[in-house]
């Protein structure tokens, strides 16, 4: 592997690549992996649909701003860029990559559909097929109330054409890197193509082990509905004797907040040194949604907390049963009592130092290292 390493290394200087990311206007899981290709690939020029992040939060694109399309001009696009989803994929067909010898795609979307020559080898780093077009389809529709109506009839019409489109559009990826074992089965099951797993990165250097715990349970994530964060708090609810501190926003915040019980501390935010605090010292880290991947539970893990979590998605991938966790099979109150009832029975079995250390796998050199690995294969494959 290192000799194919430091053979990329000769060559890359030689090469034109492209960036494409759906969109830049915060720092979260997507965006971090596109950070770490820019560490492998500083050289390489960006695009995305819109790119509307502060200039003092750019540095972890090392200040380069994505080339962008003509979504990013269209009135109110900086606040409302997603009402205009009908049209991202023209946008991103819109993206002129000729010139390019390697063009690697970031795409929970559309990105993956840009349009390449023969000459070009597109990679796609896939975070998950579109899922509110497909898997999440029905759910979507519920949660924002376009079952019925006008604007039910059009937004149903735009995602039935958007999964046409998607599926015309996949043989224009060379190759599938998928972020999770669990996203490759989706890949498989939308776009009928394998995918090959480099899991995303996590600063597990940040997350350092700390083995002395506090006695409370921590749980974060945005306030959505699928992430399940109610289910946690009604869990602990009726677990009066264990504290549980919560941290997010959203759309669910004041359903939470509704939730009143002794035990529970909300907080809509935690600055990174707090965040920081209360991830390392946790008895555990409790995560109740079906995530492609869960960047917070690894987070949690490379500080030695273990993690109560559904058993499906990217847990069934990060949490070792029994070693470094516990998975439970039901998203619902009682599954997470009783989680947490069998993780109190045998505290001894999670050992804060075993647990980070399984954590190391996914750290952002071994993303770095991977990537370059796999774009060296295909490259040469592409080239022969």
């Amino acid at each position: 592997m290192n000799k194919e390493i430091v053979e990329f290394h000769s060559v890359i200087g030689k090469l034109k690549i492209a960036i494409v990311h759906e969109w830049f206007v915060n720092y979260a899981g997507s965006e971090r992996v596109v950070e770490q290709m820019l560490e492998v690939f500083p050289n390489a020029d960006l695009f995305s649909i819109v790119d509307f992040l502060p200039e003092n939060s750019r540095g972890y694109l090392h200040g380069k701003k994505a080339k962008t399309t003509f979504i990013q001009k269209l009135p109110f696009a900086k606040k409302h860029f997603r009402n205009y989803f009908p049209w991202f994929p023209i946008a991103v067909e819109s993206h002129d990559l000729r010139g390019y010898d390697i063009v690697l795609s970031s795409s929970h979307m559309v990105s993956k559909g840009l349009i390449v020559n023969q000459d070009q080898l597109h990679i796609c780093y896939c975070h998950s097929p579109c899922r509110y077009a497909w898997d999440l389809y029905h759910q979507y529709l519920e949660e924002a109330g376009l079952r019925k109506g006008i604007l039910g009839i059009f937004a149903q019409f735009f995602l039935h054409k958007l999964r046409i489109w998607d599926q015309i559009s996949t043989p224009r990826v060379h190759h599938f890197i998928a972020n999770s074992k669990y996203i490759a089965s989706r890949i498989s099951h939308v776009y009928n193509r394998d995918a090959e797993v480099i899991y995303p990165p996590v600063d597990v250097l940040k997350f350092v082990l700390l083995e002395e715990k506090d006695d409370f349970y921590f749980a974060a994530s945005r306030m959505v509905p699928y992430k399940k964060m109610e289910l946690i708090a009604e869990a602990f609810k009726k677990m009066p004797d264990k504290k549980l501190i919560m941290v997010g926003s959203g759309a669910k915040t004041a359903d939470l907040k509704r939730i009143n019980s002794s035990n529970i501390v909300f907080k809509t935010e935690a600055d990174a040194p707090e965040f920081l605090k209360l991830m390392s010292r946790a008895k555990a880290f409790v995560f109740a949604a079906e995530e492609d991947f869960g960047i917070t539970m690894a987070e949690a893990q490379a500080c030695g907390t273990p993690v109560i979590a559904f058993g499906k998605g990217g847990a069934a991938e990060i949490v070792q049963n029994g070693i470094t966790g516990v998975l439970f099979t039901e998203q619902n109150v009682e599954s997470i009592v009783e989680a947490v009832a069998k993780f109190e029975s045998n505290p001894e079995l999670y050992q804060p130092k075993t647990i980070s250390e399984t954590a190391q796998r996914f750290s952002n050199q071994a993303f770095r290292e991977n990537l370059i690995l796999k774009v060296y294969q295909k490259w040469m494959q592409f080239k022969s």
